[in-house]
């Protein structure tokens, strides 16, 4: 099953291929928006989209600022500028999403993936 993702500005290149080759749909922010969006008119266009949004902007892991529950879905990669663990990353993450194929299981969720792990809050 294929999940729709849109891709915020800050994503490696590398990120939204391995999520393509997975059979995944990817909209990229530039596709849709202006490059210097603020956050929350590319969280509202993730949500027009119906699609889980994935970023490196750790505005969005602030539950705070983003309650899950308001969201159709968020995934936090939590690089710490070491773009050399994203194959390792992505592996996991390609796993993840393999054991939970279905788009409704990510809404009202954020996915922290981390090299190691990913952690959901709600």
């Amino acid at each position: 099953m294929s999940l729709r993702f849109f891709s915020d500005q800050c994503v490696p290149a590398e990120i939204t291929e391995t999520l393509r080759r997975h059979g995944h749909q990817v909209t990229l922010l530039r596709e849709v928006l202006p490059i210097r969006s603020p956050d929350p008119v590319v969280i509202a266009k993730a949500r027009e989209l119906g699609a889980i949004l994935v970023s490196l902007n750790g505005d969005f892991s602030d539950i705070v600022a983003y309650p899950p529950a308001q969201h159709l879905g968020i995934v936090a990669i939590q690089l710490h500028n070491h773009p050399e663990i994203i194959p390792r990353l992505m592996e996991g993450l390609v796993t993840f999403l393999g054991r939970y194929p279905a788009q409704d299981f990510y809404h009202g969720k954020l996915s922290l993936v981390e090299v190691h792990r990913v952690r959901i809050r709600q």
